[in-house]
């Protein structure tokens, strides 16, 4: 399909809050990733903007797209080919355009992509200025001729990066130790290999176990969402059966990052939210660190006791994002395993987790379930729980009604958070699918968790 026959109105319904998600042929093709790029081009006044995909069948055709509409629209591509969200993030950074694109449905099914979007400097688009004229751009057609812009290949720009990773460590400080890594078949593993090969050559003495590492559009072993309980055993068992320090695994775009302990066990991401926020406080005390209003109580206890300034925000990676940019927080946190750094352009990466907490435990001498096992303890939490509802409004107002009368306060910032001192739960709707989402936590109590997560489940299904 030509450019011309890409004018003209077309209605387009992939755009979420703050990026693209689309079901294949349904609402997201080649054409309208076309008309997202032109738009882009045209409505940021881009004039050299950074593009990657992910390891799905369908991304190369969107990526192509795009890459014409971009180009079309006056913009100049830096084509990263096959790479993360994050590598996306790194070099619009790093090169200093005016944006960066991925193509990815990160661990969405099969029959879905879509894009993540950013700015200059990594910055997230602003959900009410910036994305707007984009949207109205790419349906209207109304695309203003202009000279093309060119394409680069810059596959080769990942040794930059890289390097980038490991300054993340002090290679000195690393102790021998056995990593299970799983890369779910997705785009992590040409990435991982790259940083593996500097850290070698720096000279850490580390030892990987690779698992579903090669890239295959058809994911033998499913979507790679380790978040999804029936998804760990697989690298629980691995761990196990290799005898590993410690496991890692990674979503489609590899930017979550998810950690098993030498037993297999699978670590819930609020606690590797704390001990992170603490090893950033370690070496620059009285910092400030970002969480979402999920669970919370472990990160802000680990935070203060560690002399710094826990501060919440709205879920989301454009929230979290935006509060840190804000309050110059030098990391930020999401129970989702999303991990947001200051040094990153305040963005989210995969694999700077691992590779501090590789730091982590070389410095304190201990593996991973010695450091959490105590703090899981002392803050149990139920997980988040999701409840599929006729009416989550109604629902969520039944949850408030029975129990606000008891509670010490109230959050509104993102869903709605009742505190009672000893216990807290927080209930948030989905924007996209009639389900509730809860998380219950404890000071110190397994049994009130799993006693209060009851209560407001059979309050939830009337």
């Amino acid at each position: 399909m030509n450019a011309e026959d890409r004018l003209g109105h077309r209605a387009i319904t992939c755009f979420k809050a703050y990026d693209v998600r689309g079901e294949l042929g349904k609402n997201l093709d080649a054409d309208v990733a076309y008309r997202i790029g032109r738009a882009f081009a045209q409505a940021r006044d881009a004039k050299r903007v950074v593009v990657g995909r992910d390891s799905r069948a369908s991304s190369p055709e969107l990526a192509q797209a795009l890459i014409e509409g971009l180009t079309d629209g006056g913009a100049d591509v830096l084509d990263l080919g096959l790479a993360g969200t994050e590598e996306v993030y790194f070099h619009t950074g790093f090169h200093d355009t005016d944006g960066g694109i991925e193509v990815t449905a990160s661990h969405n099914p099969i029959n879905y992509n879509g894009m993540k979007i950013v700015g200059r400097g990594s910055a997230p688009l602003d959900p009410a200025t910036e994305l707007p004229p984009i949207v109205e751009l790419a349906q209207s057609g109304e695309f203003t001729p202009t000279a093309k812009g060119s394409v680069t290949d810059f596959s080769d720009a990942r040794a930059e990066y890289a390097r980038a990773m490991a300054d993340f460590v002090d290679i000195s400080a690393l102790k021998p130790m056995k990593i299970l890594v799983n890369a779910g078949n997705g785009t992590a593993g040409p990435t991982f290999d790259a940083i593996a090969a500097e850290l070698q050559r720096r000279g850490a003495p580390l030892d990987f176990v690779r698992m579903h590492h090669d890239v295959d559009s058809s994911f033998p072993n499913g979507i790679p969402n380790p978040l999804l309980p029936e998804n760990q055993p697989r690298t629980s068992d691995a761990v196990r059966a290799e005898g590993a320090d410690l496991g890692v695994a990674w979503d489609g775009d590899f930017d979550r990052c998810f950690f098993f302990d030498k037993s297999g066990r699978f670590i819930p991401g609020e606690y590797i939210v704390g001990l992170l926020g603490v090893a950033f406080l370690e070496k620059s005390p009285g910092e400030k660190v970002v969480h979402d209003p999920r669970v919370i109580m472990n990160t802000r206890a680990l935070i203060g006791e560690a002399g710094g300034e826990a501060v919440v925000s709205k879920t989301g990676h454009a929230f979290i994002k935006r509060k840190m940019r804000d309050v110059g927080a030098i990391y930020g946190g999401e129970m989702s395993a999303h991990h947001y750094f200051r040094d990153f352009y305040y963005c989210d990466s995969g694999m700077i987790p691992w590779l501090l907490m590789v730091e982590l435990l070389s410095r304190k001498g201990k593996s991973l379930d010695e450091l959490l096992s105590e703090r899981m303890r002392l803050f149990p939490s139920s997980g988040e729980t999701n409840y599929e509802l006729t009416d989550p409004d109604a629902s969520i107002a039944r949850v408030i009604g029975a129990l606000e009368g008891k509670a010490k306060s109230r959050d509104d910032l993102d869903g709605v958070s009742l505190d009672f001192g000893t216990w807290r739960f927080n209930l948030r709707k989905s924007n996209t699918e009639p389900v509730v989402r809860l998380n219950v936590e404890a000071d110190g109590d397994a049994g009130l968790v799993a006693e209060k997560q009851a209560e407001i489940a059979a309050l939830l299904k009337g």
